[in-house]
């Protein structure tokens, strides 16, 4: 098994994007597999991961808009969860990953749904205060990337609803909450977009 610390980034994003599976799951096959992306990839299919990016060139426009309202109705939540045909829309598992996501969503709060919406600004910004910690705390140069980009991971994990680990099982994250329940159905899953709503406060 390859150190945590030697998959980079990029490999983890290469691999993601030849086989469509989550971030996570991602890294960990490369972990298990030294970093050989073939490996990994067969890795990835044994698991039944792999499959589910063979659906994501696929259409998701059926699905359902799910509502939560916090117990001390001060917290609701609207979030659009997408599935390919109304069929999957109405089982069971569907609708429990819908409820799922809507009370995560009013319990973690996140800011952003994928990291793609977070503002480059925003990045940046953060980029450069961890470089500036690290610089301060005299780490050195060689180190500077890996550190930025495990504070920029744990900035995402706090932020990104699809990085955030799931309230009911911090072992999981959002994403792969939704890849479990996507390759128990047979369809591309995906959460569209949420609004929360905060008493006395602007919606998020």
């Amino acid at each position: 098994m390859a150190d945590e610390k030697n998959i980079s980034a990029a490999q983890v994003k290469a691999l993601r994007d030849a086989t469509g599976a989550g971030m996570m799951d991602c890294k960990k096959a490369l972990q298990e597999t030294a970093g050989d992306m073939e490996k990994a990839t067969e890795w990835l299919r044994q698991k039944g991961l792999a499959s589910v990016g063979k659906r994501a060139g696929r259409e998701a426009n059926e699905g359902r808009v799910e509502s939560y309202i916090h117990f001390n109705a001060r917290v609701g939540v609207l979030v659009e969860v997408n599935s390919e045909t109304d069929f999957v829309a109405n089982t069971d598992e569907f609708k429990q990953l819908a409820k799922d996501v809507a009370l995560h969503i009013a319990s973690s709060n996140p800011r952003w749904l994928a990291r793609d919406d977070v503002p480059t600004d925003v990045v940046d910004a953060e980029q450069r205060v961890y470089e500036g910690q690290a610089r301060e705390q005299g780490r050195p140069e060689n180190v500077l990337e890996r550190i930025v980009q495990g504070k920029l991971d744990a900035f995402f994990s706090d932020n990104v609803l699809l990085d955030q680990p799931f309230v009911k099982d911090a072992k999981v994250t959002i994403a792969q909450l939704v890849d479990e329940v996507s390759a128990k159905v047979g369809e591309k899953l995906q959460v569209r977009r949420f609004a929360r709503f905060e008493l006395g406060k602007e919606a998020e």
